[in-house]
């Protein structure tokens, strides 16, 4: 914490609870916050935790009515924390995310995600393409976003007891060729402006609140 910033409420609240758990704190100098916080835009108080734990891809899939996301190489920090911020308010159960060429929890994530990576679960694997396989092979449906998809986002068939994966491509170059092979369906997000697609975050938030829909409508219908 910051030893010369202004008192604030959110400040005082953050040293009552430290007391309160007994985590220790201490003030430090503009400087040496700026050195440690490892982003420019940090709010003056940085908290030491463990990092996030790893689950299983097996675990993750055999929750009931599992919803997934899983990240096609995503590589900018603020993209993955915007999905993953909108994906633990949508419900998503589980996120995959490959170990090589994309982004990985780090502070810019963590603050753009605001909370959120303490409440999704996470399993980390070596290549997408294989991890579809194993979820398929566990009962998951498989769904890739991709502008080029043959069927709009709208239209899918998600019933709401069936557990589901969305799969959303690196930004720019979209879902890879091996794995727009490997899921079940490639849908797309129907655009009636004159641009031609979305940012990733968007496009994720736009799936994510639509899989929501369909299951929530598919519910009040059978009651």
């Amino acid at each position: 914490m910051i030893d010369d910033m202004d008192s604030a409420d959110v400040l005082d609240d953050i040293r009552e609870l430290a007391f309160e758990m007994k985590v220790p704190f201490r003030p430090i100098n503009r400087k040496r916050m700026s050195q440690e916080a490892l982003t420019d835009s940090h709010q003056g108080v940085i908290a030491r935790a463990q990092p996030v734990p790893e689950k299983d891809l097996d675990d993750l899939a055999k929750k009931k009515n599992a919803f997934l996301l899983v990240l096609d190489g995503i590589t900018d920090p603020g993209n993955l924390g915007a999905i993953l911020r909108t994906a633990e308010c949508a419900g998503v159960t589980g996120v995959v995310l490959p170990r090589h060429r994309s982004v990985h929890i780090s502070p810019t994530v963590t603050k753009t995600a605001a909370g959120a990576v303490e409440h999704l679960p996470m399993a980390l694997v070596g290549g997408i393409p294989a991890a579809l396989t194993r979820l398929q092979e566990l009962g998951i449906y498989t769904i890739g976003l991709d502008a080029g998809g043959e069927s709009s986002i709208f239209q899918l068939p998600i019933r709401d007891s069936r557990p589901i994966a969305l799969v959303l491509g690196a930004e720019g170059s979209g879902l890879s060729r091996l794995v727009s092979e490997r899921v079940d369906t490639v849908a797309a997000i129907p655009l009636a402006g004159r641009l031609n697609s979305l940012n990733v975050a968007m496009a994720g938030a736009v799936a994510c609140f639509e899989v929501v829909r369909m299951r929530t409508t598919q519910v009040d219908d059978a009651t």
